[in-house]
């Protein structure tokens, strides 16, 4: 199968528009919110690219703001399509992240690419998706980009479900430095926080946060998920207070980089 083929058929059999639903993943989705709302003015456009079903997109849609979204899967499109109420200022068009040209340069405040980096798996891929997230985002606006880091599913899947001794993973994992290779097989790519900043050292911006959008909360779902409201409002507390530690965020599930485009 080609790269596409692997993911229609993995976010067919997928829940993607429940991810972001149970306690634990509202985790990453709150921090992400929280950092996005500190950027967004009265009249900022907004362009999500690779929005899934649109959880974001709607979120920002329903507060008022007009939001484009850019989706590569069908099946996706279909739910978002599905979720879409009346009066959102929401559009969303079947594309790829890495070639955009019905987009016009420097369109928006506020441009998220909070999925495309997860299955592209060679560095000319990935350059050209941010390439052209910025050349999309106004001068001054904002970029966020998330990732799926190495480390947490080193711990989680190669060690708490044995993945480090079965074939396939076994060969694409090395086994001095524990950098994990992946290929669309595998479906997602992963990075250390040094692939983000050697993959954004060729482009004119600004770094404003580096976060860890979900940091323990997938290493302990279960308790957070059993959390009394009292607890959880706690747990948030601490998670939002650690999750810019730069001693912390490597081992987080999924990095959330902020930048602003220079210019």
């Amino acid at each position: 199968m080609n790269t596409f083929d692997y993911l229609n058929s993995f976010y067919n059999a997928k829940d993607e528009d429940a991810r972001l639903t149970s306690r634990h993943g509202s985790v990453e989705f709150l921090t992400t919110l929280r950092y996005i709302e500190r950027y967004l003015a009265e009249g900022s456009r907004i362009l999500e690219i690779g929005a899934g079903t649109g959880r974001y997109s709607h979120y920002f849609a329903r507060a008022g703001y007009a939001v484009d979204a850019v989706e590569l899967i069908p099946h996706n499109i279909e739910v978002f399509r599905r979720n879409t109420l009346p009066g959102e200022r929401i559009t969303v068009t079947e594309g790829n992240a890495c070639h955009m040209p019905y987009l016009a340069d420097d369109s928006y405040d506020i441009t998220l690419l909070l999925g495309p980096m997860y299955h592209l798996y060679t560095e000319e891929e990935q350059h050209a998706a941010l390439s052209e997230a910025l050349r999309v985002t106004k001068p001054g606006g904002i970029l966020f980009t998330a990732y799926c880091m190495n480390d947490a599913s080193v711990i989680g899947f190669c060690f708490c479900r044995g993945g480090i001794t079965k074939e396939p993973y076994k060969s694409l994992i090395d086994p001095v430095t524990f950098k994990c290779a992946s290929t669309p097989a595998e479906i997602f790519q992963l990075y250390r926080i040094e692939d983000v900043d050697a993959l954004m050292a060729g482009f004119d911006t600004e770094r404003l946060h580096l976060v860890g959008t979900d940091m323990a909360t997938n290493y302990i779902a279960d308790t957070v998920d059993r959390m009394d409201e009292e607890t959880f409002a706690l747990y948030l507390r601490y998670h939002y207070y650690i999750c810019e530690r730069a001693d912390m965020i490597g081992t987080t599930h999924h990095l959330l980089d902020v930048v602003r485009k220079r210019g």
